[in-house]
């Protein structure tokens, strides 16, 4: 299970509204405890790629904002991005470069644009996908 504030999941669609049509990015961290996720940090980075099927974040990005994970005593707990036009589910090219199987991937349905949908997943071996339990707090 992961958790994640109401204000952090309202942060992620605006943040993912205002760069329609392109997909939008960033990195998530917090604590766990006795098995549950708690996001406790949203980062909002920007997608180098600029596109609306795909995101690319940049390392600079990624060092910058792991630096301010751990300056608060956090860790890394995965990543979240947008889908402009299609659901929420890792695509093909999601599956393919989501390699870790320890991490959550948050993925923001905007296709409904009055009724966003997001959900937390697990991903291992490239192939094998389960959803995660997402409650907003």
């Amino acid at each position: 299970m992961i958790t994640l504030k109401k204000s952090d999941y309202e942060k992620l669609i605006a943040h993912a509204r205002e760069n329609l049509p392109e997909e939008a990015c960033g990195l998530i961290a917090g604590k766990e405890v006795d098995g549950v996720k708690h996001i406790e940090e949203v980062y909002l980075l920007e997608n180098t790629d600029h596109s609306r099927e795909h995101f690319n974040i940049s390392p600079q990005d990624q060092l910058k904002a792991i630096k301010d994970m751990r300056s608060k005593g956090l860790i890394p707990l995965g990543n979240w991005h947008s889908h402009p036009e299609s659901s929420s589910r890792p695509s093909e090219e999601d599956k393919r470069l989501f390699f870790d199987s320890k991490a959550r991937y948050l993925i923001l349905s905007l296709m409904e644009e009055e009724n966003p949908v997001l959900n937390a997943f697990i991903v291992e071996n490239h192939t094998d996908v389960s959803k995660d339990p997402l409650q907003i707090i």
